[in-house]
């Protein structure tokens, strides 16, 4: 199926463009900050490096989050890029109303953000720009300090066509 449009004010269907972009495998990350109320966090798919000298990444959110501010307002942020084995702990930060950090083990940065345990990498970073962009924010951070896991992890948590996915090596033959 094709849209198109020469028109600028003809609106796309919310559905076909979900749909369209769904279709960009994304990795998964789980964005955190730490607070006078304690650790902070939420699930990210929409996360990219933006630049490497100066190291910048950029990660998206809803303005409606409930989360962010919070973030923003300490100033700092970890990016956790997720293994596959952290399915489970994606789809905790993803949900609304509940107690996002029940039996999640983490260690904080020296900026004190948490690092998720299992992770794949992390980066840790302090706000730079925050950008609208409709419905959501686009949030560049400065990396100040980062890491990988000293844990084996062969695959990291993609997400595509609405489903978490693995990823298969190919056989050399």
């Amino acid at each position: 199926m094709t849209t198109t449009t020469d028109n600028p004010s003809h609106i796309i269907d919310q559905g076909l463009f979900r749909g369209t972009v769904g279709r960009y495998a994304s990795g998964i990350t789980i964005i955190t900050g730490h607070d006078d109320q304690g650790p902070i966090g939420f699930t990210c798919q929409s996360f990219y490096s933006v630049s490497v000298d100066p190291p910048v990444v950029s990660f998206s959110v809803m303005k409606t989050s409930t989360t962010y501010p919070r973030i923003r307002d300490a100033g700092t942020f970890t990016v956790n890029i997720l293994s596959r084995d952290q399915e489970a702990v994606s789809n905790q930060f993803a949900r609304r109303g509940t107690d996002k950090w029940a039996d999640i083990r983490w260690s904080p940065t020296t900026r004190g953000n948490p690092v998720l345990v299992e992770s794949l990498a992390w980066l840790d970073c302090t706000i730079w720009a925050e950008h609208d962009a409709g419905d959501h924010l686009i949030v560049l951070g400065r990396v100040i300090e980062l890491g990988t896991s000293p844990e084996e992890h062969p695959d990291p948590l993609v997400y595509f066509q609405g489903q978490y996915r693995a990823l298969h090596e190919l056989d050399p033959a």
